[in-house]
């Protein structure tokens, strides 16, 4: 359960989105997972150069040297979280929805794979600098507050609160499973390397909004 400072910095967030004049929480959920999506690839690119440093093994960063986003040929570190959330908000503005928001569009080069056509339709949908750059710093301190608390599922536990303030969440079937029913599962299935899992979807639960299967890529 999010409490505390932690329930505080997102609810704070909430409270951002509306002031900004994004109100539709569906809206508010879609782009806080795009800038999620963004801000996980940076930290996951980072942790994966380290470890190809301690294993000695070579690592092709997916933010090169040059990047090409469209016709363009642009600077791939600027593309990064670390990078660009120290810009001024208009640099900032116009880096993300110029260059970081078609760069994860098309990050897989299969265009008939299920995350280009899940996120075909995505669209950056902050509507000016300065909300942009306070939902970035608040994002910020939200991981900071997850960083130190490393006893639960807590990337889960924000997700669920964040869409517990959706009235139309109970509908649109977005609830995330808890890691120790997840783990028990794997322990009774006991799945082979061999062996594919099905799993079975209820059908109301497919008629819900395409940011289901998205928020599911990101998360």
């Amino acid at each position: 359960m999010i409490t505390g400072e932690l329930k505080n910095r997102i609810d704070g967030l909430w409270d951002v989105f509306a002031a900004g004049g994004l109100v539709n929480p569906l809206d508010v959920i879609e782009q806080i997972t795009y800038l999620m999506f963004i801000r996980d690839l940076d930290d996951t690119d980072n942790l994966r150069a380290k470890e190809a440093i301690m294993l000695g093994l070579p690592h092709k960063s997916i933010f090169a040297d040059k990047v090409k986003v469209g016709d363009r040929e642009i600077d791939g570190n600027q593309l990064k979280w670390s990078v660009f959330h120290d810009f001024p908000a208009g640099k900032m503005y116009s880096t993300v929805q110029e260059w970081v928001f078609p760069f994860i569009k098309n990050l897989h080069e299969d265009k008939d794979s299920a995350y280009s056509k899940y996120m075909d339709d995505a669209i950056f949908k902050i509507p000016t600098p300065l909300l942009l750059d306070k939902i970035v710093t608040i994002l910020d301190d939200i991981y900071a507050q997850m960083a130190q608390i490393k006893d639960s599922d807590i990337r889960g536990d924000v997700y669920e609160y964040l869409l517990s303030k959706i009235s139309q969440s109970g509908l649109n079937g977005q609830f995330r499973t808890p890691r120790h029913i997840i783990r028990m599962m794997v322990e009774l299935m006991d799945p082979k390397a061999d062996e594919i899992i099905c799993e079975i979807i209820i059908p109301s639960l497919i008629q819900s909004r395409g940011i289901i299967k998205k928020c599911a890529l990101a998360v």
